[in-house]
């Protein structure tokens, strides 16, 4: 198919290159061809393999066949949707996660053809390769090759350029991908909610209804909630809610916004309700040329965030500028500049130097070029140990090493960030230790000072260092503030296209590293490229570095952040992405106008239903979380802030093996997953086993309470025993002779004479019908005819009875028994029989209680 990247790069040697289109550049005879597949492009529907894959109202728009994932010696097929690329393997049909990246992510795309030698047989043969670079945000360089002579690759790019910048905001995949399932309520009650706590009004819980009727104005002691800009006319990039002092009217406010550059007055972003101290934002004061220019308003509002200290003086105010001094007295020029402390009361003013956006842009992009170079992983498919024969980071050289390190620190990322950190700790270190208000601006205040008002909020406050907190601290400072997300991504915002033109550069990000031949050619660029004005580029990664930093207070302080490295990156991502509508448009006003939270989805759901799979073993969540360990402040000092290169997001293209977040990190989150399934069989077990307890116990109350009846049976039977051993006796001793058939049934023989056998008898059956009621069948055996008996027996009932039963009654019809003794014999006769009776009603029989 192709050759293994160790046959490959084995022979590498940097060519000269040259322009010869506008999009293709030529390497000379020193990379090896591409053995590409022998898949002939055909048009053909997707098939139906692929859907298992696509999202939710993702489609297909162009797709290429035989396409190799160069940084990674993989064939496959590539698809180009309205929502990503994506890149499947040719062998197992999976996605290959390098190659796959979606539209919005990506920073710029260039074509790039090499005329290489086919081989020994016919070295006067020059082979075309045509290569695709496609460079992210996300800190990946990725290259595709194409077969010679087919229009894959121009489809590919066609699509690119139609689906990567579009024209209205509209066409995003964000409006289309399933809003209704990642629905979240509106962000204005949000804000108001995050208001409250601050205000210690946790209690109360905002709704759409509070907004509408204008409710939502409360106050404590020191500040209130002011609806100055609820239509969005005094500030359009300020939140429609305001936290400012209580004694400052809105009145005041008025005159106070129009010193401040884009009207972007002091407002508080955090208090301290234990010691009243705030920590506010604003933009530059508009001072002018001369840096003379003054405004009451806005020094007394100023003054108001300097509430009075118990028993002592007002507290001090430092107002920090995030620009370096220089920066900002240029700024001087165009109406802009710094305040004066001698205009503001017991105020401070202290710089903080941190570069602008188009230095941390470039910053970024030579930092990606360095990780792409030495990186396991290359864009060019090759190996960082056999760059330059060796003369790399990891080939043994020391030279070299100290090279690779050099090129590092010349990246200037990790000092930016660490500028960053260190501006931030000194802001909270000013709150938490001396109870100061601090004042933070930049230029517009929507960049710079967000990051370091937000991470100095995060430093203080416990609470924003919970997942849910964390939530609410973008969503006030990065979101409702009005950092311009769309700008800053090279997104269309409201009023149609963004302000960063698409650049169709042929160069890669600044700082190429002569290392291959995309990089080689990457010095050259296109005239449109070369003409477009580095001030119009309103790109940057603002945010990311705000999320790199909070990446290094988590490595710092382990125990202190519920959320996990992991949760970061899937953040950043979805950010990157724009699958959701969260950070769509430049400001709170633009998000309401274009209707974002009705009509996209939420990425705070859609990280929370990830959660929800797996509870709180998920990757989101932090192992070693302790809220009673770090339950105040978090004040890192100067030396600690020492910023490395943060490895779940930076390595996870170019080294993904050590990206992982270590090895012990992985095998806790094993042994806590474990120890969770283990929990819950124990659960399980304990549920099963207490209804085994109440089932056991049930069983043995019955057995007891058989126990119990099986006693009174048992008593009952010994009773009716004793009774019908005295019955037989007591019959006995009249003469009867009472015997027991098998059967149950009871037999009486009356005797007529002592000396011979008795020839008459009685017989009582006990038998039930199918009722269970009892019959009685009597019948009477006499050996002599019928006809004598009959003669015998007189009308009279009693004599009939005793003719019948007596043995003293002769056949002549006389009696034997003196003194009317028959009578008394009958009356007996008939107690008798009533006792069998009941004794019979019974029902107990001895093969009962024989079983």
């Amino acid at each position: 198919m192709y050759r293994s990247r160790s046959a490959r790069s084995s022979s590498l040697r940097e060519p000269d290159s040259r322009l010869s289109e506008s999009d293709k550049i030529e390497g000379a005879g020193s990379w090896d061809a591409l053995e590409w597949t022998k898949i002939d492009p055909v048009a053909r529907s997707v098939p139906s393999g692929v859907k298992q894959f696509l999202l939710e109202a993702e489609h297909v728009i162009v797709e290429g066949y035989g396409v190799v994932l160069v940084n990674t010696d993989a064939a496959g097929t590539l698809y180009v949707t309205n929502f990503r690329l994506l890149f499947l393997s040719e062998g197992s049909r999976d996605i290959i996660a390098i190659g796959t990246i979606p539209l919005a992510t990506i920073e710029k795309f260039q074509k790039i053809a090499l005329k290489l030698p086919s081989g020994s047989r016919q070295p006067e043969k020059i082979v075309s390769q045509r290569l695709l670079q496609i460079i992210g945000k996300d800190m990946r360089i990725i290259v595709f090759g194409f077969r010679a002579r087919t229009k894959q690759r121009r489809a590919v790019y066609d699509a690119l350029l139609r689906c990567t910048r579009p024209t209205r905001l509209w066409d995003l995949y964000a409006f289309v991908g399933c809003p209704s399932r990642f629905s979240n309520t509106n962000p204005k009650v949000r804000l108001l909610n995050e208001y409250w706590r601050l205000l210690g009004m946790g209690f109360y819980q905002a709704s759409m209804r509070t907004i509408e009727d204008g409710s939502f104005t409360l106050s404590n002691e020191w500040w209130r909630i002011s609806s100055v800009n609820s239509n969005y006319t005094m500030s359009p990039t300020y939140p429609f809610a305001l936290l400012l002092p209580k004694s400052i009217s809105d009145d005041k406010v008025l005159q106070a916004c129009t010193f401040r550059a884009r009207c972007r007055l002091p407002s508080i972003t955090w208090c301290d309700r234990g010691t009243g101290a705030v920590l506010a934002r604003s933009s530059q004061p508009l001072v002018g040329l001369m840096m003379n220019m003054r405004s009451n308003a806005d020094e007394n509002l100023v003054a108001a965030l300097c509430t009075q200290i118990a028993g002592e003086k007002r507290r001090k105010l430092y107002i920090a500028d995030a620009r370096p001094r220089k920066n900002a007295l240029a700024n001087g020029a165009m109406g802009g500049g710094s305040e004066s402390s001698a205009n503001y009361f017991q105020s401070e003013i202290v710089f903080f130097g941190i570069d602008n956006i188009h230095a941390m842009r470039e910053s970024l992009g030579r930092l990606r070029d360095y990780l792409d170079t030495y990186g396991t992983t290359s864009s060019d498919g090759m190996s960082s140990f056999l760059r330059h024969g060796g003369w790399s980071w990891g080939g043994g050289n020391l030279s070299s090493m100290s090279a690779s390190v050099s090129t590092l620190g010349d990246t200037g990322w990790l000092i930016h960030v660490q500028t960053v950190l260190a501006g931030s700790a000194w802001i909270a270190a000013r709150v938490a230790l001396e109870s100061a208000s601090v004042l933070v601006h930049c230029s517009d205040g929507w960049d710079r000072t967000t990051q370091l008002v937000s991470l100095a909020s995060l430093l203080l406050d416990p609470y924003y260092r919970t997942i849910r907190g964390f939530q609410a601290l973008v969503e006030k400072d990065w979101l409702a503030f009005g950092h311009p997300f769309s700008d800053r991504l090279g997104m269309p915002s409201i009023s149609g296209s963004g302000n960063m033109p698409f650049e169709l550069s042929r160069q890669a990000s600044t700082g190429s590293l002569p290392s291959s031949p995309m990089r080689q050619g990457s010095g050259s660029s296109s005239s449109q490229a070369q003409n477009t004005s580095h001030a119009q580029n309103q790109s940057s990664p603002i945010f990311l570095q705000w999320v790199d930093c909070v990446s290094q207070l988590l490595r710092m302080y382990p125990f202190a952040f519920e959320f996990s490295s992991a949760f970061l990156v899937d953040l950043l991502d979805c950010m990157l992405s724009c699958r959701f509508g969260n950070f769509l448009c430049n400001s709170e006003k633009e998000r309401e106008q274009a209707g974002i939270s009705d009509a996209c989805g939420c990425l705070w759901m859609y990280l929370a239903e990830l959660r929800a799979s797996e509870g709180s073993s998920h990757a989101h969540y932090n192992l070693f979380y302790d809220p009673l360990k770090h339950d105040g402040p978090l004040l890192p000092p100067a030396a600690a802030l020492a910023p490395t290169v943060w490895p779940q997001f930076h390595l996870r293209w170019s080294c993904p093996s050590e990206a992982q977040g270590g090895e012990v990190e992985a095998e806790c989150r094993k042994l806590t997953r474990k120890f969770s399934e283990l929990q819950r069989a124990k659960e399980a077990a304990e549920i099963r086993l207490n209804e085994a307890s109440v089932t056991v116990e049930s069983l043995a109350a019955e057995l007891r309470n058989e126990k119990l009846v099986s006693t009174s049976a048992r008593d009952a039977v010994k009773r009716a025993s004793k009774e019908t051993a005295t019955i037989k006796r007591a019959v006995q001793s009249l003469g009867f002779s009472v015997y027991f058939t098998a059967d149950g049934d009871c037999n009486v023989g009356i005797e007529r004479n002592p000396t011979e056998i008795p020839q008459q008898s009685i017989c009582s059956v006990l038998t039930k019908d199918i009722n269970g009621s009892v019959s009685h069948s009597e019948k009477a055996d006499f050996s002599e005819p019928a006809s004598e008996m009959e003669d015998a027996v007189s009308d009279n009932p009693l004599i009939r009875v005793c003719g019948s039963l007596c043995p003293m009654h002769t056949r002549d019809g006389e009696c034997q028994w003196p003194n009317a003794g028959c009578a008394q014999s009958q009356s007996q006769l008939i107690g008798l029989k009533a006792n069998f009776d009941a004794f019979d009603r019974l029902s107990i029989y001895d093969s009962y209680f024989g079983n």
